[in-house]
């Protein structure tokens, strides 16, 4: 593989979201995005959802991941054979638990397997090295998002927020280098507390649009203890579990669904606008993407809070539904031609990491 010719290479990626695989083709010489290209959407089924939220908390040792090992497996495949044969594979896995502050994170998914089922080179376990080197492990997509800023020709610098199972934020001066440029950290929780409430009171997979949470109003006290959470004072970069702030479920069991919904909601904002603290310029646009920006009632109240223009990276030309799958189509190529793929101001690594593995088909 040439280090200086362009490839095409597909990104996969199951988020804490638990909703399904995300697959989508990218052309790069791991630099510069040139080109996008298909993309698919493989739906974890209800039943198959519960399997994957059974395993969360596991670590590689430990019994009963037999079944969500085979699901995670099948499903990657059935999304890789939606799309043409690519020059190679970035196979994120699933993120079953992530205890950086102990070195550990658990990504399921054997990339070697994955390699030896298609044919095709798979990049892997992008997410070890970094915790072991003290990193945070997280976030990766950050220098994805430096990419993107540059793909649309703004100088200017740009936040990128995704608001997936948990929200993470990319603060891009794309006029700098990558270890210079970006800042980035997880703002706190996102989607996985509000579509968790949803499937176990309500027995819907999310708030469509956010209709619930805008019949409601959010409770402020709740909002008020939220923030007073040790998290929103620790220094930048920082990262999060899916299962960390477990008390969420408990603050809001006594109040209305609609209540509920809309605090929940409202801490997803409240996550986002203390994130503001941390950032050492304030920039004019912040663009969203991840499943959250199709919730107009968290679209509304991120666009009445924040300072800056919010929008749909939608808007901004890119495929929202695909970004975190193209991360890693990109990073794969990163990891390919030696480039390092997380940076002391993006994970809180000593220095820049060339992690991820690289498996031969």
């Amino acid at each position: 593989m040439s280090q200086n010719k362009p490839i095409w290479v597909t990104g996969l990626m199951s988020g804490t979201s638990l909703d399904g695989v995300d697959a989508a083709c990218v052309l790069t010489d791991g630099m510069d995005i040139l080109e996008f290209g298909p993309s698919c959407y493989q739906p974890y089924t209800p039943e198959e959802r519960e399997v994957l939220r059974s395993a969360l908390g596991k670590w590689p040792l430990d019994p009963g991941l037999d079944a969500v090992t085979t699901l995670v497996k099948d499903v990657h495949y059935k999304a890789l054979q939606q799309l043409p044969k690519a020059d190679l594979i970035g196979f994120h896995g699933q993120t079953l638990a992530h205890e950086p502050q102990f070195g550990r994170t658990h990504q399921l998914g054997d990339g070697a397997e994955l390699a030896r089922l298609v044919g095709v080179p798979v990049v892997w376990n992008f997410r070890l090295e970094d915790v072991v080197c003290g990193g945070q492990g997280a976030p990766l997509a950050p220098i994805y998002h430096w990419a993107m800023v540059r793909y649309a020709k703004i100088s200017a610098p740009v936040a990128v927020v995704n608001l997936g199972g948990i929200g993470n934020l990319t603060l891009v001066d794309p006029q700098q280098p990558p270890e210079m440029g970006i800042l980035a950290f997880d703002t706190g929780p996102a989607n996985a507390p509000l579509n968790d409430y949803m499937t176990f009171k309500m027995g819907l997979a999310y708030d469509d649009c956010g209709s619930l949470a805008a019949q409601g109003c959010p409770d402020f006290t709740i909002l008020d203890q939220f923030l007073r959470d040790n998290y929103f004072i620790q220094p930048v970069p920082k990262s999060l579990d899916r299962g960390d702030f477990p008390y969420i479920a408990g603050l809001v069991a006594e109040l209305s669904a609609q209540d509920a919904a809309a605090t929940l909601t409202a801490i997803i904002v409240a996550g986002v606008v203390a994130a503001l603290d941390h950032m050492p310029v304030v920039p004019q646009q912040m663009w969203i993407t991840g499943g959250g920006r199709k919730n107009c009632e968290l679209m509304r109240l991120l666009k009445v809070a924040l300072p800056m223009t919010v929008q749909d990276i939608d808007d901004m030309g890119f495929d929202g539904d695909m970004v975190e799958a193209q991360a890693f189509a990109y990073l794969a190529a990163r990891v390919a031609r030696g480039f390092p793929t997380s940076f002391p101001r993006t994970t809180g690594v000593s220095q820049p990491l060339y992690g991820g593995t690289i498996s031969p088909a």
